[in-house]
């Protein structure tokens, strides 16, 4: 298994060189002129200063440029974090800060952001925009340097090729570091669990930035020299058109998306034939929702399961194995897992514990966070914190949450990080954070606030100073001021 993804790139390009790397609205990307584009921007940044182990951030909505510069930064052997697009300039000083990171790869209108925060931020030498406006430091402009050939260093699966951040229980975000490794335990799996060939077209849905997105829609389908059909417009009937126009045959995506194809009333205007697989996770489908998706659109629909510091996947169901209804499937190939007790006892098959994973895709750990590290993994083993039942032939169904946690649309969201934020509102004395169960979103975020004595702060105040903070998923959709907590 090839465990340098820059290079696992660069093998699919010279082995269909001719082959569809990237279909964005009209344009398409062969292979070879991926190749082209990932090492003239590998040149740019060397040119900056760009080394092995140097911290890349990048900020960008599902375009072509985001697989350019991911791979552009894993070839120098730098290290790629992925930053969600809706942070906020408050969110987007602590990561950059917190990351070390020397340059910072965004679209233009949201290059403001990180100009009123730069001059917090020295080691942040560079920013880098889709755009001509910066000029050479543009991709474009890089594009046109002609500089094709790449010099790169000596990458092995123990170096980090990138960093997610995610929330912590005590509402601060750590960096998951995962390796060429972690990453490379995943490129095969769509190839080798779902019998995927160079013919399929996956739907780019989820966001790129987030580790389910670059895994299920990037890594394993470029892969395989596949084709990657982008769009950066999330709405149902986009979904139904492009999987139409494009010959869509694989989409891999959060149950918002499954459950709104289901239920969208202008489905039937269009033809969805193309597709053979479609893969759900991020959160919880509701397991009766599955046979009648499958049968309106004659498609088989899996469940998989994992968690950013797993690179993410650990469990899915298997396309021509047993379906059992509210399983995540059993583990992929190298991985382990087991549920345990409070004590820490493993349990037998059908007990319910807290779900326990091991393989070559555990990360890292955390940036600069071996304490954080040391809670979450123990003698190799992740704690999930999530509970499961593993049955008699190893399928997991999970059955809760033991970690204090909201999953809205597929993302993560800490109560701790939202109550911290409504606390530094001058007139809230106090704040209680809960999700709230949502069809479509799976839960929604839910605050109770006590006002300072003599405020009479109303609910808009609160939400413009959540904004103002916090990405939009975080923000409480729904808010009730109490006199006290129950």
């Amino acid at each position: 298994m090839e465990q340098n993804l820059g290079k696992m790139l660069e093998d699919t390009c010279s082995r269909y060189p001719d082959r569809i790397s990237i279909i964005y609205k009209d344009k398409t990307v062969s292979y070879a002129q991926l190749d082209r584009a990932v090492s003239a921007f590998g040149n740019r940044l060397k040119a900056l200063g760009v080394a092995k182990g140097d911290k890349v951030a990048m900020m960008l909505p599902n375009i072509p440029e985001f697989i350019i510069s991911y791979f552009a930064i894993l070839r120098l052997g730098a290290v790629a974090v992925t930053i969600n697009v809706m942070s906020t300039p408050h969110e987007l000083l602590y990561l950059l800060d917190n990351c070390d990171a020397r340059a910072f790869i965004t679209i233009p209108s949201s290059a403001k952001r990180f100009e009123e925060i730069r001059e917090k931020l020295p080691q942040c030498e560079h920013l880098i925009t889709t755009d001509d406006s910066h000029g050479n430091l543009s991709i474009n402009g890089s594009m046109e340097m002609n500089a094709f050939e790449l010099d790169t260093p000596e990458v092995t699966g123990d170096d980090p090729a990138a960093m997610i951040y995610t929330s912590g229980l005590t509402g601060k975000p750590l960096g998951a570091v995962l390796t060429h490794r972690n990453l490379s335990t995943q490129s095969p799996l769509l190839e080798e669990i779902c019998h995927g060939t160079v013919e399929d077209r996956g739907l780019c849905l989820i966001p790129l930035f987030h580790s389910f997105g670059a895994t299920v829609n990037m890594l394993m389908v470029l892969k395989m020299g596949a084709s990657v059909v982008m769009i950066d417009q999330f709405n149902l009937e986009n979904i139904f058109k492009i999987t139409q126009e494009k010959k869509v045959t694989y989409i891999a995506a959060v149950p918002r998306v499954f459950l709104g194809m289901l239920l969208f009333e202008g489905a039937d205007n269009y033809d969805t034939g193309s597709l053979r697989l479609c893969i759900t996770g991020g959160s919880a489908m509701p397991s009766e929702y599955i046979p009648m998706f499958e049968k309106k659109f004659e498609v088989a629909l899996i469940q998989g399961y994992g968690l950013t510091e797993a690179s993410p996947v650990c469990s899915v169901s298997r396309i021509d194995g047993e379906q059992k209804p509210g399983s995540i499937g059993p583990p992929i190939p190298g991985v382990e897992a087991k549920v345990h007790d409070e004590t820490g006892s493993p349990l037998p098959a059908g007990d319910i514990g807290e779900l326990l994973v091991r393989g070559l895709n555990v990360m890292k750990g955390y940036y600069k966070d071996e304490e954080a590290t040391a809670k979450v993994i123990k003698n190799g083993w992740l704690h999930t914190g999530d509970l499961a039942r593993i049955d008699e032939e190893g399928y997991i169904f999970l059955k809760g949450l033991k970690k204090r946690m909201i999953i809205t649309s597929g993302f993560n969201v800490y109560p701790a990080e939202i109550e911290n934020t409504l606390r530094m509102h001058p007139e809230v004395e106090d704040a209680r954070v809960t999700g709230r169960e949502d069809l479509l979103r799976g839960e929604i975020v839910r605050a109770l606030v006590i006002r300072r004595q003599g405020s009479s702060i109303g609910n808009k105040d609160i939400m413009k100073h959540c904004r103002q903070y916090l990405s939009s998923y975080k923000s409480p959709r729904e808010l009730e001021f109490v006199e006290e907590f129950d």
